[in-house]
């Protein structure tokens, strides 16, 4: 018989909690590098495909080697695919965005993803927004006028469609979110909902092969690494070690960090790749960045008397 999953523990976090979570944020930040790396060697579609499928072996392959039920009636099966379909259609507009615009721009408009949760929650989900989070998105959304407000930063002429593409991309991560939150799939394991998805978006991107040029492009070693990076270290690894220490240590604490995504996101792109960042990207790195801190900081608790 299958033993019942632990429960949460909310443990406060400790130096090592933090420095893992830390390397979370850094990894997924560099994440964004490795796939305009990577897409220079492959066709997006290909690299969208591709790497769900290497990535949703390796998460097969631990779920079988640890037990956890993938086959089971729980009526997850619906919920599932329409999540899959979310986050399929979801990284093939990531593909496409990093294909036309640059890493640093994709990065701060893609992340927008937890004020698209909260105006959903807000209307789909019957979670009343607090202050604080209209605070947070309206701090951010500044952030993203400025993006748009610096033509000077754009890398070429498809940079505003890209651009337009990464919000689209952020918008339905959110989605994907609350199909989660709403669904059969909000108790079932992660692992199970984090295949559901991987399934579903290594086939999705297949019709588009070759829409975007030749599917294999000027491949080298750099870029094989970056797609193995991407494929097996982020999202096999750290997405079940994110899944491992939402169980063990409190959400909300760990939620405070999702703003360090952005910032490594954007600041790589610079260091690794030589993007030009102006000062209006710093500018809006900051608000969205802030945003992202306002949103995910927990209400204080009233002082008992």
């Amino acid at each position: 018989m299958q033993s019942e999953r632990p429960l949460p523990t909310n443990a406060p976090l400790d130096g090592f909690a933090t420095a893992l979570v830390i390397a979370i944020m850094f990894s997924w930040g560099l994440n964004q590098v490795a796939i305009k790396v990577a897409i220079r060697g492959f066709d997006p579609m290909l690299m969208a495909a591709g790497r769900s499928a290497l990535a949703g072996l390796c998460v097969f392959l631990w779920c079988r080697l640890h037990g956890i039920p993938l086959f089971a009636h729980d009526g997850t099966l619906a919920a599932g695919m329409a999540a899959g379909l979310l986050f399929g259609v979801e990284f093939i507009m990531i593909f496409m965005a990093m294909d036309m615009t640059s890493v640093g721009r994709v990065t701060l408009l893609m992340n927008l993803m937890p004020f698209w949760v909260a105006i959903g929650g807000h209307f789909l989900l019957g979670e009343r927004m607090s202050l604080r989070a209209v605070i947070g998105m309206v701090i951010a959304f500044i952030g993203v006028y400025i993006v748009f407000s610096d033509r000077v930063g754009r890398p070429g002429p498809l940079a505003l469609y890209g651009d337009i593409i990464a919000i689209c991309s952020g918008f339905l991560w959110g989605m994907t979110s609350l199909v989660i939150k709403r669904s059969r799939l909000v108790s079932a394991p992660p692992e199970k909902v984090l295949l559901y998805q991987l399934v579903v978006a290594s086939v999705v991107p297949l019709p588009l092969l070759g829409a975007a040029g030749p599917i294999i492009r000027d491949v080298n070693m750099l870029s094989i690494i970056a797609f193995l990076f991407q494929s097996l270290f982020v999202t096999a690894f750290t997405y079940l070690l994110w899944f491992w220490m939402f169980r063990r240590y409190s959400v909300s604490k760990l939620s405070n960090f999702a703003f360090l995504t952005p910032a490594f996101g954007v600041i790589l792109s610079a260091v690794l790749l030589g993007e030009h960042l102006s000062w209006k990207m710093f500018a809006s790195l900051f608000l969205i960045a802030a945003g992202l801190f306002v949103i995910n900081r927990p209400p204080r608790k009233a002082i008992v008397r």
